[in-house]
């Protein structure tokens, strides 16, 4: 086994004793795409062009706004990595699997610690298709809490499908349609945030509305794209517009009892200007 094979396969058992790698029974013997995913990631900040080429289509499909199209996109990329001065680093903390789709969150040092949301779809063991959004990791936040701290366990996979429904109706009622009113019918009494801007509790999220109302700043999902849901998290892909920007949004919930009580989020702006014609969706 080579160094680099050593140092993925340590990842990946990081990640099964983390609870990352749980998998509903109905998917305990497909492949395991969770480990394939981390071990992309791997390979991209290792320079491991081998994995890339055994796991990655030819004609993978880009949606990461600087990173050319297919797997040529992607090696090149790896080695423009490669010639940084500074190695890149990348620590996964939570990984959900929903059928062929694969969303990772992680911790991102890639010249400033950042988060990162990465996206794949697989077809037969295969990625074919990848989407992100990365914001930088500010020193504080309104909650005291970081972007990425917090529960990484899955539990509860018989309520998937619930709490799917729960967190897509809470999208599409606040975030999308400005239902605020509604607020209480999705958020619990205990609601921990990692949003930077944003306190804990329904009061934190009603303070921040507030702030937004009252300086003309417009928030709004127009369209979700994509929904990740492995028993108690739900993660959300949407596009919308904050302050007139186009802006890509990755939501992830946990979800308790009927109702939602941690979020993580990371907000990207959308570029004009891409290195495909795919679009970040």
């Amino acid at each position: 086994m080579t160094h680099l094979q050593h140092k993925r396969t340590a990842l990946a058992a990081a990640a099964l004793v983390g609870g990352l790698l749980a998998a509903p029974a109905a998917q305990a013997n497909d492949i395991d795409l969770k480990e394939i995913a981390l071990g992309i990631l791997a390979a991209i900040v290792e320079g491991d062009r081998s994995y890339i080429e055994e796991h990655v289509a030819e004609d993978y499909r880009q949606h990461n706004p600087t990173v050319p199209d297919g797997r040529a996109g992607l090696l090149a990329t790896i080695d423009l990595l490669g010639a940084q001065p500074v190695a890149p680093r990348i620590t996964p903390r939570r990984v959900l699997r929903d059928g062929d789709l694969v969303a990772v969150h992680s911790e991102l040092m890639l010249g400033e610690e950042s988060v990162v949301f990465d996206l794949f779809r697989f077809e037969d063991g295969i990625a074919v298709e990848h989407w992100d959004a990365i914001q930088p990791r500010p020193a504080t936040t309104a909650s005291g809490r970081t972007m990425i701290d917090g529960p990484t366990a899955i539990t509860d996979l018989d309520r998937t499908e619930a709490n799917r429904a729960l967190v897509v109706g809470f999208v599409t009622d606040i975030l999308k349609d400005g239902r605020f009113e509604r607020i209480t019918e999705y958020i619990g009494a205990t609601y921990h945030q990692h949003n930077p801007q944003i306190g804990d509790g329904v009061e934190g999220l009603q303070a921040f509305v507030a702030h937004l109302q009252a300086n003309n700043i417009s928030l709004a999902v127009t369209t979700i794209h994509n929904v990740v849901a492995e028993g108690n998290f739900v993660m959300t892909q949407s596009e919308g517009e904050v302050g007139g920007v186009p802006t890509a949004f990755y939501d992830l919930f946990r979800v308790e009892d009927g109702r939602i009580v941690e979020h993580w989020d990371i907000l990207q702006a959308i570029p004009a200007e891409m290195a495909h014609d795919n679009g970040m969706f």
